[in-house]
């Protein structure tokens, strides 16, 4: 069996035999995962290639970084627009928006907050307009060492998954890889500082508003804190908890490939609502959780333009979208969170 539900809304999908050398359990894997993505917009992966202690390295650096004094991550800005999505940004300085793209609109939105603060991180070269934007390394020594292997290890993963997508739709199983070989993907570094539970109970704050990603598909790693939400595929505004599974990874795809799929594929809304905890001395507010995540975009290469996918589409279900190019829109839908 490659899927299992264990009473979750999202299912999980063990991914060990995709990698047994047996074309039948690449297939099944594929399927499992075409499934997931097809019914829920989400999948579980557990027995992914991810070195289970390259995670939890990932997650002590995670913490190391944002317990630096604030001087010290502000070394490292982001830049004021948002298409050059790198470097460090402070509790606030992002909002995330759904398909709102009109400053007024964006202005209204933001007047409730992000509580959260982050590090954005990308490939390194000459041959990319968005260079990264890192901390000294005195700073931080190993910081940066670290999470550029890690983007590679994650690149690696990506591999695999966009093979085995490609083979539950039965397309080709390189098809997906000749769109993503510049790996113009994204690491986001996330700290969820803790905050008053009545803050957000009464919507003058948010950890992140309900919101789909734009790429291909998200590689989501995080702690035993909790708080991620999806919205449930029967009932449009009821969002399910997805708690943590020790040794998975979160995986959901993008606006760009419901796009692709001709909206086969299922984008699914989701958003984060830490838990607080129990009131420590009486009449002390309850406090959420410090909770830290990491999620890997994987975006198509930049100049690439996507059409429908074949199989998508025919006489009676047309195109529902036009030709886009990768870069353009992804620009596009990070400036209004900035």
């Amino acid at each position: 069996m490659c899927t299992t539900n264990v009473g979750l809304s999202i299912p999980v999908v063990d991914f060990a035999p995709f990698n047994s050398g047996k074309p039948e359990n690449a297939t099944a894997v594929g399927k499992a995962l075409y499934e997931a993505f097809r019914d829920y917009g989400f999948a579980y992966v557990r027995n992914h290639t991810v070195p289970l202690e390259i995670v939890d390295e990932a997650f002590a650096w995670n913490a190391k970084f944002f317990a630096l004094p604030q001087e010290v991550k502000d070394k490292a800005p982001h830049p004021p627009y948002g298409w050059w999505h790198r470097g460090y940004s402070g509790i606030g300085r992002e909002k995330v928006v759904q398909m709102v793209y009109d400053q007024e609109s964006i202005g209204e939105l933001r007047k409730v907050p992000d509580f959260k603060e982050s590090f954005e991180i990308g490939r390194d070269g000459t041959d990319t307009k968005t260079p990264n934007i890192w901390i000294p390394e005195e700073d931080l020594p190993g910081f940066r060492e670290f999470f550029t292997r890690f983007f590679d290890i994650g690149y690696k993963m990506e591999v695999q998954m966009l093979r085995a997508i490609a083979i539950g739709m039965g397309l080709p199983e390189g098809f997906f890889l000749e769109y993503h070989q510049k790996k113009d993907n994204q690491i986001r570094l996330l700290h969820y500082p803790p905050v008053e539970g009545l803050l957000l109970k009464n919507g003058k704050m948010e950890r992140i508003a309900s919101h789909t990603d734009f790429g291909t598909m998200t590689m989501l790693f995080q702690d035993s804190v909790g708080g991620l939400e999806v919205e449930d595929i029967h009932e449009k505004g009821k969002f399910n908890p997805a708690p943590y599974i020790p040794g998975t990874i979160v995986v959901n795809i993008g606006d760009f490939l419901q796009r692709w799929s001709n909206d086969h594929l299922r984008s699914t809304l989701h958003r984060v609502r830490a838990p607080p905890l129990a009131e420590g001395v009486t009449g002390t507010p309850k406090m959420t959780r410090t909770r830290y995540s990491i999620p890997y975009f994987i975006t198509a290469d930049h100049e690439k333009v996507i059409d429908t996918l074949p199989g998508c589409f025919s006489e009676s279900n047309p195109k529902k979208y036009e030709p886009i190019n990768s870069g353009e829109y992804i620009s596009r839908r990070l400036n209004a969170t900035y």
